[in-house]
């Protein structure tokens, strides 16, 4: 539990600080801190501002186009933010007003009088217009409301309501319980599911591990209407982040599994494969059949996601799931093993559609190299300061919260000196950094978490290639590109044509885009060292970010035949295509900035050449760490199993002669691959879980 008065003095200044690194108004600081809490947690895919305010009237945001969910939900999103750093009580009539003013709007988005009196470039009339053109389709409307004033203890709760005949499910989001949420550095809320609560009651199992292993697994069968019933109420926070990929059932696997729902209901347990689950505790009891699970807590699908979906989907339509029984291994794991297990788990586990790697890539070595080097390397001064600073990177969100919570004052003052707020990132935040110097600039537009899967495939390809170019060089591209992207959205703010709320986040990406897409048709390079080094950007640059986003706001502004919400426009390969042709007389002395790609290659080569000596260094530190005796029992284990290379024996020969002999840099590599390699197959032999990164 959260101490309320210290967490929204230190949430408010949060929020300040936000808002004035970026040039805007504390309401929508609050709005993208929140909403990017809750995306991660998996409350909803994406949030998107979309505010508008008539008398009885508002709205702040919402959770993208429900047409690309198969579960037909609109969410829309309202605020409750105190201006001033004192406590606030959220009473129950304030949350009642807040929650009719979002039910208001959906009932007036659907008047053709009201969309006709809203400008068509306002956020608040795309909204409008969309919920009007999906309102068939649309089955349940989530309402969120985010306020950091702290709930009133009368309020308990808000039952199910309903608008124009659709269900209307209320959530709030209140100073405690976003505290309990970012203070617990889960990510999430603990998610209980007790079955006794379910159509089928308790489920039959059979534990396949021995009782006294810590990490127990079961089999059991679930049945199809109580997934359904399960995946209705908690949603892709079911699903384990890396797999909520999987929700759209477009696959030929999952038109099969469509199939046996609908004509073969009572094969479905034979012909799929099923989910594979993890849950924190477990709560059994033993019954006239065996053993029974009650209840599990924080339940999370690392494989099955399509199955569970189309099964949701099935429901859904109406199909009778009465015949329908789902398999599921479900292993226990503790909270503190979550990070290290959860992955690899979801790695092995057999699907009909088998996860690739690149979706368990928030443990991927690339975010511990880059974690590495945010710790270590220092940032040029600025011209007007006399201070080092490091760029702080999240790659677990609520570290650059836990690294102060045990410090003193001053120890807490000296890290803030060290690594200042506005010099923190996160994993999706590093995703749309990068993405938007790519030829898919417009998936950042999409939404943090579609960006970070796309991000993601495309790092852990050009990681298996090479990833030696994962360089201290790259991490001072990627920090001069967070510059270039921060500093773009105060300029976008600048511009004559620009109006409070209007696409801001929009014009940033394709702005940027704009300028990247130049620079290439140029066959240039943007000298991103000369960024870092001086930590900032040079007028000249500034001036052609200015171009870039007026080219960016006339297509943004003016969509093709067949689009009408300007945000869900922005989300096009059309709209990018029709950025690329714009025509721009870019500033000269800009142009004069730019390197040629001989000389970018260099730099390149260079900062390869150094990870690959570096990497050498820590293989060979890490190999005569674990000693002789660990290499002799790998050698025997690879002897009696027919396992390594005749290389790799030869190697692992002479590692059994540490500390007199030592591994070369080159052969310490082949050593810590092979172990990785081994792993998979079942070696008993392990390094220490760091050194698997390396």
């Amino acid at each position: 539990m959260t101490d309320s008065t210290s967490f929204q003095e230190e949430l408010f200044q949060e929020v300040k600080n936000k808002a004035d690194s970026e040039g805007v108004y504390k309401n929508d600081a609050f709005f993208d801190l929140i909403t990017d809490y809750l995306c991660d947690a998996g409350e909803f895919d994406e949030a998107i501002p979309a505010f508008c305010q008539r008398t009885g009237i508002r709205v702040d945001g919402y959770c993208g186009d429900p047409f690309e969910s198969n579960r037909k939900v609109l969410g829309l999103i309202v605020l409750d933010f105190n201006q001033d750093t004192g406590l606030l009580t959220l009473t129950n009539s304030e949350m009642e007003a807040d929650f009719r003013r979002l039910e208001k709007f959906v009932t007036k988005a659907l008047d053709p009088q009201f969309r006709e009196s809203l400008e068509p470039t306002d956020p608040g009339f795309g909204l409008a217009d969309l919920i009007h053109a999906r309102w068939n389709e649309i089955e349940r409307v989530n309402l969120y409301l985010l306020s950091n004033k702290k709930l009133s203890q009368r309020v308990s709760g808000k039952e199910t309501g309903s608008v124009l005949g659709k269900e209307v499910v209320y959530n709030v989001w209140d100073l405690e319980r976003i505290g309990n949420l970012i203070e617990s550095g889960r990510e999430r809320e603990r998610l209980l599911i007790d079955f006794n609560e379910l159509p089928t009651g308790p489920i039959r199992a059979l534990l396949a591990s021995s009782p006294k292993d810590k990490n127990k697994v079961y089999l059991a069968a679930i049945p199809g209407v109580d997934l359904a019933r399960i995946y209705d109420r908690w949603g892709a926070r079911l699903l384990e982040q890396n797999v909520r990929v999987f929700l759209q059932a477009r696959s030929n696997v999952n038109k099969g599994i469509k199939r046996t729902l609908e004509n073969e209901p009572e094969l479905f347990f034979s012909f799929n494969n099923g989910i594979t689950a993890t849950a924190e505790s477990v709560t059994t009891e033993s019954g006239e059949d065996g053993l029974l699970i009650d209840c599990l807590e924080n339940l999370q699908i690392v494989n099955g996601g399509q199955t569970t979906a189309s099964v949701y989907a099935a429901y859904k339509a109406g199909k009778s799931l009465d015949r329908v029984f789902v398999q599921m291994k479900l292993s226990v794991v503790s909270p503190e093993e979550a990070l290290e297990l959860v992955p690899r788990i979801s790695e092995y586990a057999n699907s009909q559609n088998k996860v690739s790697s690149a979706d368990f890539f928030a443990n991927h070595p690339y975010h511990v190299r880059i974690e590495e080097f945010s710790q270590r390397i220092l940032a040029p001064m600025r011209v007007d300061s006399f201070t080092q600073t490091k760029w702080f990177y999240e790659r677990a969100r609520g570290s650059y919260r836990d690294k102060q919570a045990y410090l003193t004052p001053a120890q807490k003052r000296k890290f803030v000196a060290e690594f200042p707020k506005a010099q923190t990132f996160t994993k999706t935040d590093l995703a749309k950094y990068l993405m938007v110097w790519t030829d898919k600039a417009y998936l950042v537009n999409r939404g943090a978490q579609k960006n970070f899967s796309e991000f993601a495939r495309l790092i852990k390809d050009s990681w298996d290639k090479d990833e030696s170019q994962f360089n201290e060089t790259y991490f001072k591209y990627l920090i001069a590109k967070k510059i270039i992207f921060d500093r773009t959205g105060k300029i976008v703010q600048s511009r004559d044509w620009w109006e409070t709320g209007s696409y801001r986040s929009q014009h940033v990406v394709l702005a940027v885009g704009a300028l990247s897409n130049a620079v290439s048709a140029l066959g240039k390079a943007v000298n991103f060292l000369g960024i870092w080094n001086q930590q900032s950007l040079s007028p000249a640059f500034e001036r052609a970010l200015g171009q870039a986003s007026d080219a960016a706001h006339d297509v943004l502004m003016h969509p093709a035949t067949g689009y009408r919400n300007i945000s869900e426009w922005a989300k096009q390969q059309k709209c990018w295509e029709a950025i690329k042709l714009k025509k721009v007389d870019w500033d000269k002395e800009w142009l004069g900035e730019l390197i040629d790609l001989d000389e970018e290659k260099d730099i390149q080569r260079e900062g390869s050449r150094n990870q690959k000596t570096l990497n050498g260094i820590e293989a060979q530190t890490a190999v005569c760490e674990m000693g002789s005796g660990f290499w002799q029992n790998v050698l025997s284990w690879c002897l009696a199993e027919g396992e390594g290379t005749e290389k790799e024996r030869g190697i692992l020969q002479y590692a059994c002669g540490l500390p007199n002999k030592i591994p070369s840099e080159s052969q310490s590599v082949v050593l810590i691959n092979m172990m990785k390699r081994l792993r998979r197959v079942g070696c008993p032999h392990r390094l220490k879980s760091s050194q698997y990164r390396l």
